[in-house]
């Protein structure tokens, strides 16, 4: 299973918002940006749109590469989503936290792998199971 290093718990910053710039960046021919400098952007509202019910999360382990989820990786979570096959969950299965792509079919429920290396869980009847929540974004380090 993917472990989970550490959880965040949602705390809105009274300063730290970083100044942004209007309109797109060019991947080409670099452009002069200040003369389009807008408002600041606040990175919690724009990640977090429930924040009683959100948290972050850092990654540790690879089952999650196929989804561009990396060690390192901290997850945003919202736990007043309601989980929905294809949607990638972090889940309480027997004790151990993992985050997967969660399938619901006929009953039985999923826990998909991204990384072949790694195989799906299929959550027997019975086993202490909760989805904590709908991961709404991923903060990656380029």
């Amino acid at each position: 299973m993917k472990k989970l290093l550490e959880i965040f718990p949602i705390e809105m910053p009274s300063e730290g918002v970083v100044a942004t710039v209007s309109g797109l960046v060019q991947a080409g021919f670099p452009s002069p940006a200040e003369d389009y400098m807008e408002t600041p952007l606040n990175l919690h509202e724009l990640v977090v749109k429930n924040p009683p019910a959100t948290f972050f999360v850092r990654v540790a382990g690879d089952s999650m590469l196929g989804a561009r989820i990396e060690p390192g990786d901290i997850l945003v979570v919202d736990r007043s989503l309601t989980p929905t096959s294809g949607k990638i969950v972090v889940a309480l299965v027997n004790g151990e936290f993992t985050v997967k792509r969660i399938r619901m079919e006929g009953g039985k429920v999923i826990l998909m792998a991204e990384n072949q290396a790694f195989k799906d869980i299929e959550v027997p009847s019975g086993a202490e199971f909760e989805v904590w929540g709908v991961v709404t974004y991923v903060v990656h380090k380029a």
